[in-house]
């Protein structure tokens, strides 16, 4: 009999999905700013052909729910404590604190990848030099700040050369970076793979003011073809809008006054801008989409949709804006599209930005220069079943949070603490950090916390610490060894304690659930080929999940 211990201290294994794309994809990146994932509905282009065509992640955050530092974690794949970009303005974060010499960008540079940026970059960039090109980028249509709020009247370094764009209807920001992302997968389709970086304003707000604009809150410049297109749409009112008792919150959400009915109206219409802000970037996907259709490189295009953070509109009293650690500010649409992606699927498993640079690197067959923080998206893209016990971190210079499947636990720089579950209270409206029934899971929590605030590369990809153990009859087959007759598997490992119930398969094939511990199940050899992949699924108390993969060879019948 022989027996196998494997995956102890992370749960997974290296074989779990890490089948590779077609070499050498073009990547195309298109990032919006400050969109919620509720807005989506009106994208029908993103929903027809992004994601109905590829896959959606529909648990995706944001570490640091602010543009400059989740942009700086985009193009690093590292929290914002590992790229030390804090801000958007310096000495603690803005354009000049980021090393722009190991990025994204220059990776995939290295690797033979033609690269263009179009549209916004880092917060502050262009004030040391109108004309700067950071490192890595071939092509280079930057907006310049301040200009870069302007849906009119701003200013892009196109390569080196500034270039003013006016008040007419041509010049309209959105459009503007549309036609020249099709021009650029136009002229460079024929040469070999690219990576094309579209980052569209909208739905941000910005200049110029209009008339109809509500006082004392910014809003953006819709087109003027889609100008009240939704003049009509009410504002979503979850029950965390307005929250009526915030006595669980800490000072800085209890300060906040009950929003008002004439507040109210303004955040509609705001609301309502935003929503119009984003038809021309959808009608913009599909122009994009279209040219790398007609160039014959769509099926050989990776595919990003997301945004840099997402937006509240009055929930928890929060009137407009983003960087606190509730779900209206972190949580962020995400699809992606391109070789390999499943066609029209959801994927639950709990992902962020540190997960997008892996997924470029991943798929562009480029080196790194830095520790990844996150995990390549193709994984979970292409197996349903894949789950790594991660917890994500949320964090800004006010607060550090850990996310979970079911909780949000928060320590404030103030000391003050929030916790909730998920499960019961989607909407964060009542903190049970003071409940001494949860005393016990808020010091766990507090423990992960610990460990997720500095950690780093592997660390930050680690969760929980399980194994597992394969015994079966061996025998050799061709000079390798070989199962004889059934196998047995086993759940252990440091965190064993923690597991609730355990699924065990055979290939795709559920064979047994077990929810009591020891957690095992006996293979029948007949469910094994010649070489079979032994799956277990451990789901945790906590409701984390860790999948333990190993394969076995079933020896010839006789």
């Amino acid at each position: 009999m022989l027996a196998v211990s494997i995956g102890a201290g992370i749960a997974g294994s290296a074989g779990a999905g890490s089948t590779q794309a077609p070499a050498r994809p073009n990547v195309l990146v298109v990032m919006t700013d400050d969109q919620t994932v509720e807005s989506l509905r009106v994208m029908t282009n993103v929903r027809a052909l992004l994601a109905a065509e590829g896959t959606t992640f529909a648990n995706s955050f944001v570490s640091f729910p602010l543009c400059c530092p989740s942009r700086s974690t985009f193009l690093t794949g590292q929290y914002a404590h590992n790229h030390t970009v804090m801000g958007n303005a310096a000495p603690a974060g803005g354009y000049e604190k980021l090393d722009h010499t190991n990025t994204l960008p220059v990776w995939l540079q290295r690797a033979g990848y033609r690269t263009v940026h179009i549209g916004k970059y880092l917060n502050g960039y262009g004030r040391r030099s109108a004309t700067e090109i950071p490192p890595g980028w071939t092509e280079w249509y930057g907006s310049i700040d301040p200009s870069t709020y302007q849906f009119y009247n701003y200013t892009l370094n196109e390569n080196g050369r500034t270039v003013r764009y006016g008040a007419d209807p041509a010049s309209y920001q959105a459009d503007v970076y549309t036609r020249k992302a099709v021009d650029a997968v136009r002229r460079l389709a024929p040469g070999g793979p690219f990576f094309l970086n579209v980052a569209y304003l909208a739905p941000h707000s910005g200049g110029p003011r209009e008339p109809d604009d509500p006082a004392n809150l910014g809003t953006p410049v819709p087109a003027p073809r889609h100008r009240n297109r939704f003049a009509a749409a009410p504002l979503p009112a979850t029950p965390a809008f307005n929250e009526a008792d915030v006595s669980d919150k800490p000072r800085g959400i209890r300060a906040r006054p009950v929003i008002g009915p004439g507040r109210v109206a303004a955040i509609t219409e705001e609301y309502r801008q935003r929503l119009e802000s984003l038809l021309a970037v959808d009608e913009g996907i599909a122009e994009i989409v279209a040219a790398l259709g007609a160039a014959g490189e769509l099926d050989n295009t990776l595919i990003v949709f997301t945004s840099d953070n997402g937006f509240f509109h009055g929930e928890h009293r929060v009137q407009t804006g983003k960087v606190l650690h509730y779900d209206p500010s972190t949580r962020v649409p995400l699809i992606v599209r391109g070789p390999g992606i499943p066609r029209g699927a959801v994927r639950p498993q709990l992902v962020a930005n540190i997960d997008l640079a892996p997924t470029i690197v991943s798929a562009a067959g480029a080196t790194p220069g830095r520790a990844m923080d996150g995990r390549p998206l193709q994984q979970f893209a292409r197996d349903p079943r894949l789950y790594f016990g991660r917890d994500i971190l949320l964090e800004t210079t006010g607060y550090t949070a850990l996310r979970s499947p079911r909780y949000v636990y928060v320590e404030h720089s103030t000391t003050e603490q929030e916790l909730y579950d998920l499960s019961d209270d989607p909407n964060e409206l009542a903190s049970l950090h003071a409940s001494a029934a949860h005393a016990p899971l808020k010091a766990d929590l507090a423990a992960r916390l610990a460990k997720l605030r500095t950690c780093a590369g592997g660390t930050c990809r680690q969760g929980v610490s399980l194994g597992l153990r394969v015994r079966y009859e061996r025998g050799r087959s061709g000079g390798r060894i070989c199962a004889r007759g059934p196998v047995s598997v086993s759940v252990g490992g440091a965190d064993g304690a923690r597991v609730g119930s355990a699924h065990f398969y055979a290939g795709d094939r559920r064979i047994q659930r077990d929810r009591r511990p020891p957690f095992r199940a006996v293979v029948p050899r007949r469910f094994l080929r010649s070489t079979s992949r032994v799956r277990a699924v451990a789901f945790l108390k906590d409701s984390r999940a860790a999948t333990l993969d190993w394969r076995v060879r079933s020896c010839p019948a006789k």
